[in-house]
């Protein structure tokens, strides 16, 4: 969980950075990145979204089982 809160904050920075970097110079390489960052982004939100519910079911079922 750890590893991946990590990428996702890594992948924010870059992000940040690069849509920084098209709205303030109009840097067309930038959006690029900016894009493909997002594309990132939406990956490990689909997979942190898988962690949080396998981890809420398995509490749910240890609930019920103790």
């Amino acid at each position: 969980m750890n590893a991946l809160l990590e990428k996702i904050n890594t992948e924010l920075e870059i992000f940040k950075t690069e849509s920084g970097l098209q709205a303030e110079k109009g840097n067309k390489a930038a959006g690029t990145r900016v894009r493909k960052s997002a594309l990132k982004l939406s990956k490990l939100f689909k997979e942190f979204r898988k962690f949080q519910w396998k981890r809420q079911k398995n509490n749910a079922v240890q609930s019920f089982s103790g």
